[in-house]
């Protein structure tokens, strides 16, 4: 069986994907999602990576970059022209400067994924950005869903190009490559998928039709030992929906099929005419908040449509072609055979649709079949969920979470609330975890196997004598671990692990699991020579000096732990990534473990080791090449500085190749950072992250502008704290404002930044953050970059971010953070850059197009630029360079050529209004320029 994991770390230029649930990222002990048996590629992408070269870094500072010294009369001409052009729009897509052109376009290192057993590992062929073609297909928008009505998909879907398989030998080393053959050329590979034996792979084929539409998807099946691949239908007319969910294997034989019904014909045409008004009532007076989601359904004819793409019928198909239907067409959303194969748990969903919020809260029907498709219960059938409280920590009424146990062959557990799903209702218990066989005898009830007074987070499950589950609570940040023994009742639940989820520090680690024979996932148990048995616990092991990665034996029953494994503090960082010794039934022991690492530093990329006990071997697996050879040499560094409230504040600075201070002088900055909610000081100042980590470079990252000679503060912490009865946002502005001032004081201390070229930028709340930095503190930055942020408040009126007050609630608060009321304080030049077909709750596009004619009827120099086709983030390779190029040219006029005079009225003006809102003096007044001197490591699926 095969599980879906997310590796505590995304890589943006590769992902290593063995099929071992591993600990998620979080900072606490949380169980990693109940496994899955088959893998999805996600839906979209908008990373790359680079391989090629630059021959140079072109110098930024000091009055422009390299080669705008000399213009001569006909370039300045030229440029004069272009910025007329520009002026009245007349520009198409635009490339940025070759060396960061380069870095983006280099082609992307393959995925890795590895078999059940842990002795082939296959090597994923991704492309590189793909083409604005691609998202410029037809789209249907339906119920919170974005559907590529050809291919009967969701919309723009990334892809794998190729599939290669290589043997992991005896001594660690890798065996040559055998490519996966027999499909068409140019194939769209999706959903692979290794069959739970591990001779088979599964995965899904499209290939693109004539006028750019999308080919339906067919599902191909692969013999592991030759690399032939064949269609697992005879019928050339079955075709994959995967609208929702895709196939799964039920055996090593056998695959679960979701299906376009072959019967189904043509989609609903629009009435050129409608039947009548749209209307919504509330006449019963219920109260519904809900948040500003989008792509919802509008009329009946969209849920007919919405019902035509997302219909399916299962399939029953054997690796030996015969296939039946089982069951009836509907709009399934996950299929999940019971862990000894015998049953199915099928949830689907049904109307009465909504149209004020998405599909995930339809009407939702779970059912308990026979593997061959004979109904035997209904597990839950419940209602339309509107009314789900706006408050964090509040979710939908009746059985959730409905999962198999993983260490018994046909066992079901769930959680029900007993506060009606309403956070701010006071009840002990507040949810109760209960257990069931799929087919009980003699009428006996679900047995209740845990009460909590916090919401229910998760259950880690290893045999009948110990699970671990756990409970959270946002308000409060409070996190606890319960160990429970499932079957043996006369042991009394205790708690392991009571916590806050923002000490980082306190952080014990998460159960490491493994395989068993049934092919789910429980927590690994590990013998020593002794006799006696442990857990590994899998940790982050964050410091004050930084991440410390560990793997801890821990004694479930006395608390004791022994530390076996630890990353190298003083160069590399380390993680532990996954367990390769859990392909045996029964005890693991210490002396035969066998673990996969992954390992870094700040120059060299992360490549992946497999280390063995008890020697504690290591053996180098990948050798991956530098994916940006010309910035190799970049100096990194984790920044340490204070608040003037006496919040301890990080950051990791970094400086081009070869820079030197007395060579180069400082240079213009870049700022780029999102801002974070915490309920304590001391939990805010905790460091995060590690200072050896390599530093990945996205496909809009602010580190391309390393390679165009600015410093750039990636991620300097920006707390918003309130704590006790207060809350974060009470004193946004101040604290915003307070963490700007120190992080700007630190780098032009340190002489590398000039105090008059540093810029900031931010995407989503980051673009937030970044038009308030630029109302209420023009002092400190020359200019800003706002990449897809919202910026009037009262536009989303039942919360944003983690703000679950309304805005009747707090009108003031949505005011004061909202930087469009604000529009006639900001002076310095920002530029918006917004997706056209945003998805995002909250940031709809309209956001900056109110913004930007807010900051024009102000006169503020200001930009807009709105992408055609893109979503919250930016994927097509025409979009990406464009917005390199417009936030290049944005750096190059307002941060590198910009005035090194502020005007003095407008800042005579800020300077006065940040007095108040910091809380004390200006930050700026002894720094002149004569003063003192981030994919995703890796995907873990």
């Amino acid at each position: 069986m095969s599980s879906i994991s997310i590796l505590h770390r995304v890589c943006l230029r590769f992902a290593v994907l063995p099929l071992t649930p591993l600990r998620p990222r979080a900072a606490t002990l949380r169980p990693p999602p109940p496994p899955r048996r088959h893998l999805c590629l996600p839906r979209r992408s908008a990373m790359s990576s680079a391989a090629s070269r630059l021959s140079h870094i072109a110098a930024a500072a000091g009055g422009g970059a390299a080669g705008e010294s000399n213009e001569t009369p006909a370039a300045a001409s030229a440029a004069a022209q272009e910025d007329d052009d520009l002026s009245s729009g007349a520009v198409g897509y635009r490339l940025p400067p070759k060396e960061i052109q380069d870095i983006v376009d280099a082609p992307p290192l393959p995925v890795l994924s590895f078999s059940p057993n842990k002795d082939k590992i296959l090597f994923l062929k991704r492309r590189a950005l793909p083409p604005l073609s691609d998202l410029a297909k037809p789209e249907e928008k339906l119920a919170g869903v974005r559907i590529d009505g050809h291919s009967n998909t969701r919309s723009r879907m990334s892809f794998y190009t190729g599939i290669g398989i290589h043997k992991l030998l005896d001594d660690g080393t890798l065996g040559p490559e055998k490519e996966v053959r027999g499909y068409p050329e140019g194939a769209r590979i999706n959903f692979v998928t290794w069959s739970q034996d591990g001779r088979h792979l599964s995965f899904t084929v499209r290939v693109d039709e004539e006028d750019n539409k999308s080919g339906k998807l067919r599902v191909w099946v692969a013999d592991v030992e030759s690399g032939e691949a064949r269609p697992l239908f005879k019928s050339p007319e079955i075709y994959l929906n995967a609208i929702f969910d895709s196939f799964v294997w039920v055996n090593n034989c056998t695959l679960l099929v979701c299906t376009i019904p072959v019967t189904r014909g043509a989609p609903p045409q629009k009435p050129s005419v409608p039947p009548g008004p749209k209307i919504q009532s509330n006449e019963t007076k219920n109260v519904v908040q809900v948040r500003t989601f989008q792509d919802l359904l509008k009329d009946d004819y969209d849920a007919e449509l919405f019902d035509y793409y997302a219909t399916s019928q299962l399939m029953l198909a054997s690796l030996d072609g015969t296939a039946k239907p089982i069951g009836p067409p509907a709009v399934y959303t996950s299929i999940d055979p019971s862990p000894d194969d015998k049953y199915l748990m099928v949830s689907s969903i049904h109307r009465p649709y909504s149209y004020i919020v998405p599909c995930g809260r339809f009407p939702k029907k779970v059912e308990l079949w026979t593997v061959d498709g004979k109904f035997i219960r209904e597990l839950c059938d419940l209602p339309l969920a509107e009314d789900i409280p706006i408050t964090t920590s509040s979710v939908r009424k009746g059985k959730r979470s409905i999962y198999w146990r993983p260490d018994k062959p046909s066992t079901l557990y769930w959680v029900e609330t007993q506060d009606g799903g309403d956070a701010k209702v006071e009840v002990s218990p507040r949810d109760i975890v209960y257990m069931e066989n799929a087919e009980p005898i003699n009428g006996e009830q679900p047995e209740i196997l845990h009460k909590l007074d916090l919401r229910y987070a998760g259950t880690s499950w290893c045999d009948e004598s110990l699970a671990l589950v756990y409970e959270s609570w946002y308000k409060t940040r409070k996190t606890r671990t319960w160990v429970i023994s499932p079957d043996k009742k006369d042991v009394s639940p205790r708690i392991l692990f009571d916590r806050s989820s923002e000490d980082v520090y306190s952080d014990p680690g998460s159960p490491m699991m493994r395989r068993t024979a049934m092919g789910t996932y429980v927590i690994a148990k590990i013998k020593k020579q002794d006799g006696s048995t442990y857990i590994l616990l899998n940790g982050m092991g964050a410091t004050p000096d930084g991440n410390v990665p560990f793997l801890d034996l821990f004694n479930i029953n006395t608390g004791n732990k022994e530390r076996i494994w630890e990353s190298d503090k003083e160069k590399y960082y380390e993680t532990v990534v996954a367990l390769m010794s859990d392909n045996t039934d029964g005890e693991l022991l210490l002396d035969q473990l066998k673990i996969l690492t992954s390992k870094e530093s700040k120059t060299e990329n992360t490549q992946y080791y497999l280390q063995t006990w008890p020697e504690k071997k290591q053996v180098k697996i990948t050798n991956f090449p530098h994916p940006y050879p010309q910035l190799a040499s970049l100096y990194k560094e984790m920044i340490r500085y204070q608040r003037k409230d006496g919040v301890q504040l990080t950051a990791n600075l970094y400086l081009p190749p070869g820079y030197g201070p007395s060579k180069d002088g400082p240079l213009p900055c870049l700022v780029w950072s999102y801002p974070g909610e915490f309920k304590s000081k001391d939990a805010a100042g905790q460091v995060r992250g590690s200072p050896n980590e390599f530093p990945g470079i996205g496909a809009t990252s602010p580190l391309l502008w390393l390679a165009r000679g600015f410093a750039i503060l990636s991620g300097p912490t920006i707390p918003i704290i309130g704590e006790g009865d207060e809350e974060a946002n009470d004193r946004y502005v101040e604290q915003l404002v307070a963490s700007a001032e120190a992080a700007v004081e630190e780098v032009v201390k340190r002489g590398v930044a000039h105090p008059d070229k540093i810029a900031v930028g931010g995407h989503s709340y980051g673009a937030f953050m970044t038009a308030n930095l630029l109302a209420h503190a023009p002092h400190l930055f020359c200019c800003g970059i706002a990449r897809s942020g919202a910026y009037n408040r009262t536009l989303t009126p039942f919360g944003f971010q983690n703000e679950d007050r309304t805005l009747w609630e707090a009108t003031n608060i949505y005011v004061e953070m909202s930087p469009f009321m604000s529009a006639n304080k900001i002076k310095k030049p920002i530029l918006l850059i917004h997706g056209e077909q945003d998805n995002n709750s909250g940031t709809l596009t309209m956001q900056s197009d109110r913004f930007f004619n807010a900051l024009k009827g102000h006169g503020a120099l200001s930009r807009l630029v709105i992408l055609p086709f893109e979503s919250h983030g930016y994927s097509a390779r025409e979009s990406i360079m464009h917005v390199l190029w417009e936030t290049d040219r944005w750096l190059q006029n307002y941060s590198v050529n910009g005035s090194s005079k502020a005007d003095s009225d407008s800042a005579a003006e800020s300077g006065n209004k940040t007095l108040s809102a910091s809380g004390g003096s200006a930050a700026r007044e002894d720094l002149g320029p004569d003063g003192p001197s981030s994919v995703p490591r890796s995907l873990l699926w």
